[in-house]
C-alpha cells in the first residue's frame, strides 16, 4: 500500500485505513524490522501551533525509522505571511523528502500539497486531525477484535478531532454518535459528508444535542471545550457553563455501558472529563492513544515511501 499525501480522512479508502492500522500495529510489535525504512530521508516539520505529543511522536518516530527530522517552529510565522505557501513548499521540497505540517488553516495544508514535490502529512489543521484519528482507531482495534461492531460516541465541541473521528468511523463502518451542545456542532457540509459515507458503509451515524440520548456505547471520546489559544477568552466562563452538562464522568460511562474512555490531550481536568475517570487505569486509554500517535504516524511515513 502506498500513499501520495496524508491530508484528510475522507481522502482515504476503507482498505487504506485498515492497511495503515495493521501496519502501525506491526511496527509497534516489530520496530527493529522497520528501523531502516527512512534511512537517508529527512522530514521537515512545520509547527505554527505549540505541541507536545505531535512534535515528540513525529520526531522520535522518524528517528525509529532511521530518518532525520527538522523542527520548524513558530518563529517562522504563519504560512503565507512571510512568504507565499507555494514558495515555502517549493523551497522545502529542495531539501526534504517529506513535509509534516501542524497549521491553523486547512488551506495551508492544501497549498503545501499542491506545490510541494514531496509527500505532505497533515499533523493538524482547523478542519482535520487525521493522525489523531488513525491513532485512535489503532487503539480501538487493540481493545475490540471487530472494529465494524464498535459503537463510538464523541461528546463535546464539534471540532477538527470530532471531524476526523466521525469521517474515519463512517468509512470503516463504525457506528458513531456525535453529541454537541447547540451552536457547537460541525458544519452542515461536514455532517452531510459523514452521513453520505455512513450510508455507503452501512454504519449508523447519529447526531444530537441531548446527552440523555447517548444510548449504549463501547467507547466514549471527549476533547477540550476551550480551543488552544482561547484559554483566557472572555467567553470561557459562558462556554464552561454551557458545556458542563456534557462532562464525561463515571456516571455517564455507566449509563452508556462504555468500557473505555478516550481523549486526545491535553485535558482540562474537571471540565470535559473528571480527574477520576482520566486517571482510571481500567477505563482510560489516553496514554495508549498518545503512544499510538507515534506508531500510526510511522505507518503513514512508511506507506508514503512504499513505492521507492
Amino acid at each position: 500500500m502506498s500513499l501520495s499525501h496524508f491530508l484528510a480522512d475522507d481522502q482515504l479508502s476503507k482498505t487504506q485505513i485498515l492497511g495503515l492500522i495493521a501496519l502501525a500495529k506491526d511496527i509497534k510489535q516489530h520496530p527493529t524490522s522497520y528501523n531502516q525504512k527512512l534511512a537517508g530521508k529527512s522530514v521537515a516539520m512545520i509547527f505554527e501551533k505549540p505541541s507536545l505529543r505531535t512534535h515528540v511522536s513525529f520526531d522520535m518516530g522518524i528517528n525509529k525509522l532511521g530518518g532525520h527530522a527538522l523542527y520548524l517552529g513558530q518563529q517562522n510565522g504563519k504560512l503565507g505571511e512571510r512568504e507565499r505557501v507555494s514558495d515555502y513548499a517549493k523551497n522545502l521540497s529542495c531539501y526534504a523528502d517529506a513535509i509534516v505540517a501542524r497549521v491553523f488553516e486547512n488551506s495551508a495544508i492544501e497549498g503545501l500539497a499542491q506545490h510541494a514535490s514531496v509527500p505532505v502529512i497533515n499533523a493538524l489543521c482547523n478542519v482535520y486531525h487525521p493522525c489523531q484519528a488513525l491513532a485512535d482507531f489503532v487503539t480501538l482495534s487493540e481493545h475490540f477484535t471487530d472494529l465494524s461492531a464498535v459503537k463510538l460516541a464523541y461528546i463535546g465541541d464539534g471540532n477538527n478531532v470530532s471531524n476526523s473521528l466521525m469521517l474515519m468511523a463512517a468509512i470503516l463502518g463504525v457506528d458513531f454518535t456525535l453529541i454537541c451542545p447547540e451552536g457547537h456542532s460541525p458544519s452542515a457540509v461536514m455532517l452531510t459528508k459523514v452521513q453520505q459515507l455512513a450510508n455507503a458503509s452501512g454504519s449508523v451515524f447519529t447526531f444530537t444535542s441531548n446527552i440523555n440520548n447517548i444510548g449504549k456505547q463501547d467507547a466514549i471520546y471527549t476533547d477540550t471545550w476551550v480551543s488552544m489559544g482561547d484559554e483566557n477568552s472572555s467567553e470561557k466562563a459562558n462556554i464552561l457553563a454551557k458545556f458542563m452538562p456534557y462532562q464525561v464522568n463515571h456516571q455517564l460511562m455507566d449509563k452508556a455501558q462504555a468500557s473505555i474512555v478516550m481523549h486526545c490531550q491535553p485535558a482540562h481536568l474537571e471540565e470535559e472529563i473528571t480527574t477520576a475517570l482520566f486517571d482510571d487505569e481500567e477505563k482510560s486509554v489516553v496514554f495508549q492513544e498518545a503512544e499510538n500517535r507515534m506508531w500510526a504516524q510511522c505507518a503513514v511515513l512508511v506507506s508514503l515511501f512504499a513505492n521507492e
